[in-house]
């Protein structure tokens, strides 16, 4: 009888923990990410486009894109938490989930000193603490070493090119600005008024970088001839093109500084080999 009783009580005690099980749909490719890093992805259960890494969520149904999000493709999911990113997912699309009745919690990671914090707290919501605290702990590790690393490197100035018909660049406010900063360099186009906008020619001429960096997708010949028609830059020497993984660079999570480390030895390279 008592052996009976036991073994009801562990089935029930399997069933309440599988009922109680969460299931997570991230609203950003980094989300996904964050939630992998704490040890809680086996948790996600849909994620949106361009989520690439790590691959248990890469493999994940698809919920839209982070600007276009299909509501009803959520909802089948049945999600017991929806991670939103706050700033840039619409709020018209948190707006029409939470007319749903889901559940949607807002991520605000505004500087590469947060992610940590988004970690820790991240990871006690989830029923994973030690784990996020582990995850912080090793990030505030390797960006501490980045910092230390390249802290004292000759500054260079730096043109972060998005395409080439017409080129595009991003201001000082950009994440991206705040990589080239950790890693010795000074965004030329950092006083822009918005975020991202078309340079032209001539305002890459007349800032005359010491280094470009684009991404490793975009089109090589276009960017060959569209330096070749500002030969008389400095960086429309090869040597002074630095390419870069830009999910790496871009994404608020432990991946980022894979893509700063890249980006941090890319400008080491032109400064060895700068005349």
């Amino acid at each position: 009888m008592t052996r009976r009783l036991v073994a009801a009580m562990l089935l029930l005690g399997c069933a309440n923990a599988a009922w109680a099980r969460e299931r997570i749909v991230t609203l950003a490719p980094h989300l996904a990410e964050l939630v992998c890093a704490v040890h809680a992805c086996t948790d996600l259960v849909g994620v949106v486009a361009y989520t690439d890494a790590p691959p248990q969520a890469a493999g994940l149904p698809q919920v839209g894109s982070a600007m276009a999000i299909n509501a009803e493709a959520v909802l089948a999911l049945q999600p017991t938490r929806i991670l939103a990113w706050d700033g840039g997912t619409p709020a018209t699309t948190i707006a029409r989930l939470r007319e749903l009745g889901l559940p949607v919690e807002s991520i605000a990671i505004r500087d590469l000193d947060e992610i940590a914090p988004a970690l820790e707290s991240l990871g006690a919501e989830l029923g994973h603490a030690a784990d996020g605290e582990a995850a912080a702990a090793d990030y505030r590790r390797r960006l501490d070493a980045l910092r230390a690393r390249y802290r004292d490197r000759p500054r260079l100035r730096a043109f972060y090119q998005i395409e080439t018909g017409p080129a595009y660049t991003v201001n000082g406010d950009s994440p991206i600005s705040a990589a080239l900063d950790l890693c010795g360099a000074d965004n030329v186009f950092a006083s822009l008024p918005s975020l991202s906008a078309i340079v032209s020619p001539e305002a890459v001429l007349a800032a005359d970088p010491d280094v470009v960096v684009y991404t490793s997708d975009e089109d090589r010949r276009g960017m060959a001839a569209y330096w070749a028609r500002l030969a008389p830059a400095r960086a429309a020497d090869p040597a002074r093109q630095v390419t870069v993984d830009a999910n790496a660079l871009t994404r608020q999570s432990p991946r980022v500084l894979d893509g700063i480390a890249e980006l941090c030895a890319g400008l080491d390279r032109v400064r060895r080999g700068a005349r």
